[in-house]
Parts: structure tokens; sequence; C-alpha cells
């Protein structure tokens, strides 16, 4: 019964913070792999190529998938529902609240502010699908530092916002809002 209270908390966890899609759970699904011993990381690669070949979403397919192989079929019903919660919520509550506010300018740029943080997330779980699949764990452990990781990571994050930024002309508060969403995101991955 614990796994399954488990299960609903991490995926409830990932399906609230993981804004914009199923790649972006990933940095919670291998922070899961290295807590639990119901999910290794190893077979997240297996997760992510089995969920891009079935119909559906992609991050809803992960779920049920981690769900089966925790607790069997329950376990699948539970982690689907509690990645797919969350969303439910927060849309019945925007939706109450944006037909009033629609225009309002930091609405606007709360929204656009949301753009560098879903695509860095992209771009971490991108990168942590790429070194499980081109290299090896190990082999990357002995060649590079992960706290050089993470530096890297900060340092393409920052480059993005920037960008965004100039690009969008929007107010520099909101980037740097989103960055450090986006820097909370990555010390998890």
């Amino acid at each position: 019964m614990i796994v399954l209270w488990e299960l609903f908390f991490e995926f409830f966890k990932a399906g609230l913070f993981a804004v914009g899609g199923g790649l972006a759970t990933l940095p919670f699904l291998y922070d899961i792999a290295s807590r639990y011993d119901w999910m290794s990381v190893e077979s997240i690669t297996d997760m992510v190529a089995i969920s891009e070949s079935t119909p559906g979403p992609l991050g809803v397919n992960m779920a049920t998938y981690a769900g089966y192989h925790a607790y069997g079929v329950l376990g699948g019903v539970v982690a689907t529902f509690a990645l797919v919660l969350p969303s439910i919520i927060v849309i019945v509550i925007v939706a109450k609240i944006l037909e009033k506010f629609k225009e309002n300018r930091l609405v606007k740029d709360t929204f656009a502010g949301l753009r560098p943080c879903v695509t860095a997330m992209i771009a971490a779980a991108c990168w942590q699908v790429m070194e499980t699949t081109l290299f090896t764990i190990g082999d990357f452990m002995k060649t590079m530092n992960p706290a050089d990781l993470i530096n890297y990571k900060a340092m393409c994050l920052f480059i993005l916002c920037y960008w965004l930024m100039r690009r969008y002309k929007k107010h520099p508060v909101v980037y740097i809002g989103g960055a450090a969403v986006c820097g909370i995101v990555f010390q998890m991955a």
C-alpha cells in the first residue's frame, strides 16, 4: 500500500511541475529512479522507447508504464491518474481566472515567461536521454564531474533566456523568474 501512495505522490508532483509535455517529466522520472527501488535509471530508456511507439501522450504512457512495473495494473491506473490530476485542477482554476484577466499585461508576460521554462525543461530531458543512450553512465561519470554538467545546463539556460528576452522584448524579470524555476528543475535532474 505504501508503494501506491509513493507512486501517487511522485507522479502527482511530476504532473504538477512538468510543464511542457511528456519529455518535461523525464527529470522527475530520473529523480524517482534514484530514490526508489521500483524503477531504475536504465528502465527509463525503455520507458521512453515504448511510450514513443504506443499511441497517446508520451507523459501518460510513461506514467502508465512505470506504474504498471511498480504495482501492476492498479499501479498503472494510479500513476496515470496522479499525473493527469494536477493538469485538470490547474485548467479548471485558470479557466475561471483567465477569462477575467486575459488582457492583463502581467498575465501576458507570465505566459511569455513560461516559454523559456518549457524549452529548458525539454532541453534537460533531451540531454538526459542523450546521456543515457549515447554514453554509458559509468563512462560518463569517469570523464565528467556531475557538478560541471549542472554548470553547463545553467549556462545554456542563461543563453536561452537572454535570447528569448531579446527576441520577444519582454520584461527581464519574467525571464529571470523562468530561469530560477528551470534552475530548480535542473538541480533535480
